[in-house]
């Protein structure tokens, strides 16, 4: 453990190491669920579609449903001719007792086993979304809403069911927006992105991170969209979370609050910015990677979401993502609409041979706090192929090259541990011979499942692997080369 003090400047909270468990640890689970997750509502699609179709638009009608409340304020959204047929007038607040009545069904011991069985190491729930509604009794005030907490402890019962079996356990903290310290819409994407409450709400923010790290000791402090203030109070903030959680980690999603950021807040600079981010969309095919967080001074880790990197990153980061397009439980999506377990599993192999995690979320319904079946299948996929071959990724590091690729096209990904390679055969394989090019490794190789051996021999500047056995379909054989 890292016992170290550390002051708040840059200098400082830059010596502090990425903690062993989170380099070893690959696979956690996030959790959006709050009173969004009551009306479980928003259009399908994705949000890199979104914002280049509708991007005038595109933060009212995207697919995430925690954005739910934001979408009623316009009455011609799908979100609020569906609030309108369901709910006739009722406010958002209206969902905070339909909530606290599907509490009862709650049982974090349950969603603590499920998460374990998929082969998750950490958990990370989010403990106040843009909606400002809060997973724990807090203390701190919210001057502009009353009374809008949780007085169950929602997340101290899951820190407790989580670490009981074995896991780490990490808080989300929407730090850049509170819509109700901020209740003007969002319409576009730099409407969102600059939508930071000032006044009383950075030190609100503040109190309430200091208080859930006095709390709950987070191992994991995962703060989204950008910090409202200082950079002389955030280094403090960081400073003290690191006292009370020395092998703690903090995202990379706090870029404070500073005059530039306020004046690109005004509204005749958003709308210029708007136009340059729509001329960038329609160049960049990858939007997700278009709009990474911008660097900080200090972070341990980086969050891109759905998005993979081309190589191998000399900065730890884990890979953020949806098993479906929305965070928060969209009730629209069906299991078609959710990414595949071979998709999830590509995602998350990719990411660990280049240096990464991968945070998967589940979003559970509101009404009776329960995860739907269409999560619970993939995850018990990732359960299970971990049990096989857990040990070309716990505790791994990438090796000298990330991939390679089969002589049929299948995908090769690398990691390594002790002295043992691991080679990753991306795809369903057949038959018990296989070439992959332009890469050769000596030493004695097996199939990881089931210890059957592997003969490898060299064919020019490509490598054969002849197997013992049929691999009859098999998905995603792991060989061990020592």
């Amino acid at each position: 453990m890292n016992n170290k003090t550390y002051q708040p400047t840059k200098e400082s909270l830059n010596t502090h190491p990425v903690p062993e468990w989170f380099e070893d640890a690959k696979f956690g689970v996030f959790i959006h669920w709050g009173l969004y997750s009551i009306p479980g509502f928003a259009p399908l699609g994705s949000l890199a579609e979104t914002l280049k179709t509708d991007y005038d638009q595109a933060m009212l009608v995207y697919p995430y449903a925690e954005g739910y409340w934001n979408a009623i304020k316009d009455p011609n959204t799908p979100s609020a001719q569906y609030h309108k047929e369901k709910y006739g007038s009722m406010p958002y607040q209206g969902f905070k007792e339909m909530f606290i009545d599907g509490l009862k069904k709650w049982d974090p011991s349950t969603w603590a086993k499920t998460f374990s069985d998929a082969g998750a190491k950490y958990v990370v729930i989010v403990s106040k979304h843009h909606d400002g509604y809060c997973l724990w009794p807090t203390e701190v005030k919210n001057p502009h809403e009353q009374d809008w907490f949780s007085k169950r402890d929602i997340i101290g019962e899951l820190a407790e069911a989580v670490r009981k079996e074995g896991m780490r356990f990490g808080i989300y903290y929407s730090g850049g927006i509170d819509w109700t310290f901020r209740r003007r819409i969002s319409r576009t994407f730099m409407d969102y992105s600059f939508s930071t409450p000032g006044g009383d709400y950075p030190a609100y923010a503040d109190a309430q991170v200091r208080e859930l790290i006095g709390r709950y000791h987070p191992d994991i402090l995962w703060n989204d969209i950008c910090w409202p203030t200082t950079q002389d109070m955030l280094f403090r903030l960081f400073a003290y979370y690191y006292d009370v959680v020395p092998d703690g980690v903090v995202n990379d999603r706090w870029k404070h609050a500073s005059s530039s950021s306020k004046f690109m807040g005004l509204k005749p600079v958003r709308a210029v910015l708007d136009i340059m981010i729509k001329q960038m969309l329609k160049k960049n095919p990858d939007i997700h990677s278009a709009l990474a967080q911008p660097p900080i001074p200090h972070s341990d880790f980086a969050t891109p979401e759905y998005t993979k990197y081309s190589d191998i990153q000399a900065k730890k980061w884990e890979m953020t993502r949806g098993i479906g397009n929305s965070f928060g439980y969209n009730r629209n999506e069906r299991d078609e609409d959710y990414a595949s377990f071979e998709t999830l599993l590509l995602d998350f192999l990719d990411a660990v041979s280049k240096n990464g995690n991968l945070l998967l979320n589940v979003g559970p319904r509101g009404e009776d706090a329960q995860i739907p079946v269409e999560q619970l299948s993939r995850l018990s996929k990732f359960g299970y192929w971990l049990k096989q071959n857990s040990d070309a990724v716990y505790g791994t590091r990438p090796w000298i090259r990330s991939e390679a690729v089969t002589e049929t096209g299948e995908a090769i990904r690398f990691t390594e541990k002790d002295n043992n390679l691991y080679l990753m055969i991306v795809g369903k394989i057949s038959g018990s011979k296989i070439k992959v090019k332009e890469v050769f490794i000596d030493g004695k190789a097996c199939l990881l499942a089931d210890g059957s051996r592997v003969k490898l021999e060299r064919d020019g500047d490509d490598m054969v692997l002849t197997f013992t056995r049929q691999l009859n379909d098999l998905f995603v054989p792991v060989v061990l080369i020592q």
